[in-house]
């Protein structure tokens, strides 16, 4: 146990920063979810919709370290890939 009030202080931060984001992680993959099940369905419309919802939360949560910047855009690559792909 932390003994020091610098040490206890440090404790609470780590404790109210792992719950922010654990929040956003968990935010960012239902957005995900919805992106590969609208996929899924093969309905490009609601694809592309979710998408554009989903692409402004995974970078967000990259901006703030949830998530590395380079699997973000590899994400967000990959997803517009395929979503362009139904309509073809």
């Amino acid at each position: 146990m932390a003994n020091t009030p610098s040490a206890k202080k440090a404790a609470r931060k780590i404790e109210a920063r792992t719950a922010k984001n654990t929040a956003r992680r968990s935010r960012v993959r239902t957005f995900l979810r919805k992106v590969e099940e609208a996929i899924a369905s093969g309905d490009q419309k609601a694809a592309a919709e979710a998408l554009r919802v989903a692409q402004p939360e995974l970078q967000r949560a990259a901006g703030k370290g949830v998530f590395h910047k380079n699997m973000a855009d590899r994400k967000v690559s990959r997803l517009a890939k395929r979503v362009k792909a139904l309509g073809a």
